[in-house]
């Protein structure tokens, strides 16, 4: 059994419905859902794709959320794009840092489907 399989102790985990992070706590069974609501709404998606070609793991959007995630992914491209230019100007240190921590911020966020 590789490590990755292992359950670790406060191990952070993205809930299945709206990506938040959760702390795994290593016992038990591994928490796909951070609160009661999302695995109602995880619920509700199956019952209703049930019987259809859907896939029961399939994200269904609305028009807003998609767009709401395409701006998340155009705004991370965008400070990607600012640390290249910013390393290819050969910034300073701090520039970069700071740059890379939008990055990381603006990554964090686009993870979230919903």
């Amino acid at each position: 059994m590789s490590t990755d399989a292992v359950n670790r102790p406060g191990r952070l985990v993205s809930c299945a419905w709206c990506g938040r992070e959760i702390a795994d706590s290593g016992v038990g069974r591994k928490r796909k859902y951070c609160q009661q609501s999302c695995r109602q709404r995880a619920y509700e998606q199956r019952t209703l794709t049930a019987g259809t070609s859907i896939p029961d793991d399939a994200v269904i959007l609305r028009p807003d959320e998609v767009r709401e995630l395409a701006d998340r992914l155009f705004e991370l491209r965008c400070a990607a794009e600012d640390l290249r230019t910013a390393l290819r100007e050969d910034a300073d240190a701090a520039t970069l840092a700071d740059i890379a921590e939008s990055v990381v911020e603006l990554a964090v966020a686009a993870e979230r489907v919903r």
